[in-house]
């Protein structure tokens, strides 16, 4: 099944509309990550208010009525918090730039692409996004969604799953977001097993990064200017608490950065390609554990299109985004007894004959 959601404007329109957002001192190279993988931009981009969504099929184990709410909910719990709303169409013809399905096994490309892990089933991953631009959410269908708080049935034997919260947190994931360090945040990778359910102050942070601020009431910074954020720091935690700038800025990320082992394999490798890396060179009788890093932060999970993560085994596609020195470390009883890290460069592009 796929229900089609419409965010904004179209992937290259919304390229066209960053490029002449932001200053003129960034160059080609930045400006086109950028708009691959919407990272941190240096302005928020000016979109369209309204954007529009559409539902084609709907899940095996909820009817039509709570799959809409559901997943209107769950758009809604990001639009409360940033410029963008979502509407839903019923026009057989629209399009969408966020797509979002319920499948089995085997779907869309994840059999021959090796960043798009397919599903395994019951009781094991409950669903996974892509990045903008391609901005698709895949739920497993073979698990038993519900409109309600995750709760084990015993009468059925089986996990029942919150749509809203899983849906909100894939959402948050298909308009750019990567995984939270904070406990409490939506976007957390363990939110899903804690029950967070509700959009954090670092999630706010995130989303208004990307999309600029929500202030209706256009009170906020005429308040900030007179002093408000020091002087009433208690009445604007209440009236303004999607601010981004002056008054609440981002905590300190408090894991330190985990230092490269002294011997890095550099590879070159051209724009495009998949990489992979394999932790160790031994095949231990046991399963190690094993830690992956990119440039001194540990990397969490997958992020299926751009970063696959399996025990011993990681897969990347070289990109600018993904450029920089990959370091992975077995663990045994608490003490580090290997390291293994790469660099990776981007072969410069061949000029073109024309």
């Amino acid at each position: 099944m796929e229900l089609l959601y419409q965010q904004g404007t179209h992937p290259a329109r919304w390229c066209l509309r960053l490029r002449e957002s932001l200053s003129a001192s960034v160059n080609e190279v930045d400006l086109e990550t950028t708009c691959q993988v919407m990272l941190r931009p240096k302005k928020p981009i000016d979109l369209l208010s309204r954007h529009h969504s559409r539902i084609i099929k709907f899940p095996n184990t909820l009817n039509k009525e709570d799959t809409r709410k559901a997943i209107s909910i769950a758009f809604t719990k990001w639009s409360d918090v940033s410029p963008l709303t979502f509407i839903e169409v019923t026009d057989d013809n629209a399009t969408a730039d966020i797509t979002i399905g319920f499948y089995t096994f085997n779907h869309t490309d994840c059999w021959w692409s090796p960043l798009h892990p397919c599903f395994d089933g019951l009781n094991g991953e409950l669903a996974h996004a892509f990045l903008p631009p391609r901005g698709e959410i895949h739920f497993d269908n073979h698990e038993f969604w519900i409109l309600g708080k995750s709760r084990f049935s015993w009468k059925q034997g089986v996990w029942l799953n919150d749509l809203v919260q899983v849906a909100a947190h894939e959402i948050g994931h298909a308009l750019g977001l990567w995984h939270s360090r904070d406990p409490e945040a939506l976007m957390h990778p363990n939110a899903t097993y804690t029950g967070q359910r509700n959009i954090a102050q670092d999630d706010v942070w995130g989303i208004q990064r990307l999309y600029g601020c929500r202030n209706k009431k256009r009170v906020c910074d005429p308040w900030a200017r007179l002093g408000f954020c020091e002087r009433r720091k208690t009445f604007m935690r209440k009236n303004c608490p999607q601010r981004c700038d002056l008054c609440y800025e981002p905590l300190d990320v408090v894991a330190t950065p985990t230092s490269p082992p002294a011997n890095v394999k550099i590879k070159m490798v051209p724009r495009g390609k998949v990489v992979g890396f394999r932790c160790g060179t031994k095949s231990p009788r046991s399963p190690p554990k094993v830690s992956w890093y990119k440039d001194g932060e540990q990397i969490l999970t997958s992020i299926p299109g751009y970063i696959v993560m399996k025990d011993r085994d990681l897969r990347i596609v070289a990109n600018e985004f993904n450029e920089g020195i990959y370091t992975c470390r077995i663990h045994r009883q608490g003490d580090i007894v290997s390291a293994n890290s790469w660099a990776i460069r981007l072969k410069p592009d061949r000029p073109s004959n024309s």
